[in-house]
């Protein structure tokens, strides 16, 4: 789903409510074991342009407004230009929302949509979305690998997927309150199950930038891939960044382990909690700082209060939320790391990325899901063909 990731809103505050698209048409059945591949012809979306961000962006903690200086976006190693490789999941998201508390024992009224999602997947897509060259390495299952598929296709990104004979999709179910705040109970799946067989260092041609979702990391196989990925990007001159996912993995897998194994990253994207779980400060700001003196930059998500930005030690950027109704924070984390990736892969400097991560986050906010605009009404439940 919106990867299992926890967390407010990111980037947005309450306001109006968005719609979403037709359906997807069926994609033809895929042998299992057999790799997907977008079409050479199939270029990112051009129609999901993002929406101009606002001019103000609320000051740092030095009281800046301006653009990150030079060692900082050579610290993230993020330069303008080239394509962006997400390693993650794709998930089956099934959202139930709910006015009233969840009552044990009984039944509880709920609209249920069903939506593509996944904390790697939602980030391409939104990046591909957002005009990037994107790729997705990911695991599907056996049970909906078409579908997904054509969703990753359908929406610019390039999908190399192998497909697991043995074990489903991930799923996700995920409860959603009034507030738009989740609970979620989640099957890895085949998402669990990805290695470094999966990988391939044709990958990594035309690619200018590495971003692994911390969910990779949280299986023995999926470790093992992430240090290989990070190992080829890093031999190529390519820049890594890291989601470290959600809290409650992190904590099991261990937080020292976690900054140990992701170490290779120049660029690390927590929300407020995971940062303060990485560092045990109390403060984004100062958990920030830190977490910059370990990666070179540090972009901390403060949900409905916008984004700040670290480099080399200090806050050097920082934005407000933008304004929208929050229907359903699914996703919200990985659309800003779409949105703050693609602008700074088309050369934007730190102030109008953390910008465009607001914005991209505020959108997803507005839709049931984790994904892009699809134009289905909000509650309609999203036809799916099983393999």
């Amino acid at each position: 789903m919106g990867d299992a990731q926890g967390g407010s809103p990111q980037g947005a505050s309450p306001t109006a409510a968005g719609a979403q698209d037709e359906a997807p048409e069926k994609a033809s059945p895929d042998p299992a074991g057999a790799q997907h591949e977008t079409p050479e012809e199939t270029p990112p979306n051009p129609g999901g342009a993002q929406g101009e961000a606002p001019e103000e962006a609320s000051p740092d903690a030095a009281g800046a407004h301006g653009e990150v200086p030079e060692r900082a976006a050579s610290a993230a190693g993020v330069v303008g230009g080239g394509g962006l490789l997400v390693v993650g999941d794709v998930v089956t998201d099934v959202v139930a929302l709910h006015s009233a508390p969840v009552a044990p024992g009984t039944d509880t009224a709920a609209d249920i949509a069903l939506r593509p999602g996944g904390s790697g997947a939602n980030t391409a897509s939104w990046a591909a979305h957002l005009g990037a060259d994107t790729r997705l390495l990911t695991r599907l299952g056996y049970d909906s690998s078409e579908w997904h598929t054509a969703e990753l296709v359908r929406a610019g990104v390039r999908p190399h997927a192998q497909v697991d004979p043995t074990h489903p999709t991930a799923v996700v179910i995920a409860m959603v309150d009034a507030t738009g705040e989740r609970s979620m109970l989640t099957n890895r799946g085949a998402g669990g199950q990805i290695s470094p067989a999966d990988w391939d260092d044709a990958f990594l041609d035309g690619v200018a930038l590495l971003h692994l979702s911390g969910y990779t990391f949280f299986t023995g196989p999926g470790l093992a891939l992430a240090r290989l990925a990070m190992e080829r990007a890093t031999a190529a001159g390519i820049a890594i960044s890291v989601d470290p996912a959600s809290t409650g993995p992190l904590r099991e897998f261990g937080v020292e382990r976690f900054l140990d194994e992701s170490a290779p990253a120049g660029l690390i994207i927590p929300n407020r909690d995971e940062a303060l779980v990485l560092t045990g400060v109390g403060d984004p700001e100062r958990a920030a700082e830190l977490l910059s003196e370990r990666y070179g930059t540090a972009v901390v998500k403060l949900g409905s209060q916008g984004a700040l930005s670290a480099s080399g030690g200090r806050i050097v950027a920082a934005a407000e939320g933008v304004r929208v109704h929050a229907l359903d924070t699914t996703g919200a984390g990985d659309a800003f790391a779409a949105g703050y990736l693609t602008a700074r892969l088309n050369g934007e400097g730190e102030a109008a990325a953390l910008r465009a991560g607001c914005q991209a986050g505020a959108e997803c906010v507005a839709l049931v899901g984790g994904r892009p605009r699809y134009g289905l009404e909000v509650h309609r439940l999203y036809p799916i063909h099983a393999d």
